[in-house]
């Protein structure tokens, strides 16, 4: 397991552009938790200042867990989304979550942070309510099959690993 603030200096894909969004203001992020209705982790934040969004490194991109219906030891994390108002075509962003949440039926209060339909990993507001510190889970909703990662975002971010590396 690597530090947190190790893993922040080589968080994100040094050339994938997909998914970057224009850079994280402070009204956006006051805007963004007034439609999430949640407080975001500071930790994420940090991490979306120095990119809003995109891929992330290879060194980076899984997260050993147990056997679910992706691999028999870790959930994949390729990507983060990042923040915007703006509707633009391509990837989607923090601010869908209420749309995504409906359209596939998931768990709420959580804020999706990477995934594409058919699963998702998620900051869990369920037990810590809005302004807690919100777990971070696997959401499977195929199987509807679900696996707490890490008790907060910094934890699941100390947690990555190599897609590689595993399986």
């Amino acid at each position: 397991m690597a530090p947190f603030d190790e893993i922040v200096a080589s968080f994100w894909h040094p050339t994938s552009t997909h998914g970057r969004r224009p850079p994280l203001t402070d009204d956006l992020v006051a805007t963004a938790e007034c439609v999430l209705g949640v407080r975001l982790p500071d930790d994420l934040l940090r991490l979306l200042r120095i990119q809003n969004g995109g891929g992330v490194a290879e060194q980076w991109d899984a997260c050993p867990a147990e056997v679910n219906g992706y691999a028999d030891d870790h959930v994949p994390f390729e990507h983060l989304f990042g923040l915007d108002l703006a509707d633009r075509p391509g990837a989607l962003t923090l601010l869908d979550t209420p749309y995504l949440v409906r359209e596939w039926e998931l768990p709420s209060p959580c804020v999706l942070l990477s995934g594409q339909g058919h699963f998702w990993v998620a900051l869990d507001y369920r037990a810590c309510g809005p302004t807690g510190v919100p777990s971070v889970a696997w959401i499977d909703n195929e199987l509807g099959h679900e696996l707490r990662l890490a008790p907060d975002f910094r934890a699941f971010v100390e947690r990555l690993v190599p897609g590689s590396r595993v399986s």
